[in-house]
């Protein structure tokens, strides 16, 4: 009964997602995978304290995830120009110091790369408020 009552909720979870990512603007998709990957480096900090390798290093992997396959993807490099390689190098640089965080159990490195993720998050905000103002 918990099982099936697990599934359920699983399933309107996914469903809702998928219906706020067919009816998001391009903005709003990015503003998503901002969300996400502060929502696992949360997790990876939480599992981290709690001695939860396995947990800590899934949490990790899908932050590096929505910034490598997200984040980085979304970059269009051919027209975006210095700005767009600018932030390819910083998306490179905050996966790496998660992967360190994780590698050497160091809490700081997950800060160091979420106040980075912050800044660039807080720019696309202000950004979306002239581009998507609904």
């Amino acid at each position: 009964m918990f099982a099936q009552a697990m599934n359920i909720r699983s399933a309107y979870r996914t469903a809702g997602l998928e219906a706020e990512i067919l009816g998001s603007s391009p903005h709003r998709l990015i503003k998503l995978l901002f969300d996400g990957a502060f929502a696992y480096i949360g997790k990876a900090r939480q599992h981290m304290m709690a001695g939860n390798v396995q947990d800590k290093a899934e949490a990790i992997t899908r932050a590096v995830d929505l910034i490598s396959r997200g984040l980085r993807a979304s970059l269009n490099l051919n027209e975006g120009g210095e700005l767009a390689q600018s932030l390819d190098d910083l998306y490179e640089y905050i996966g790496l110091q998660l992967v360190k965080a994780h590698l050497q159990n160091d809490p700081a490195l997950l800060d160091e790369a979420e106040k980075l993720l912050w800044q660039i998050a807080d720019a696309w905000d202000k950004i979306g408020k002239e581009v998507d103002p609904s």
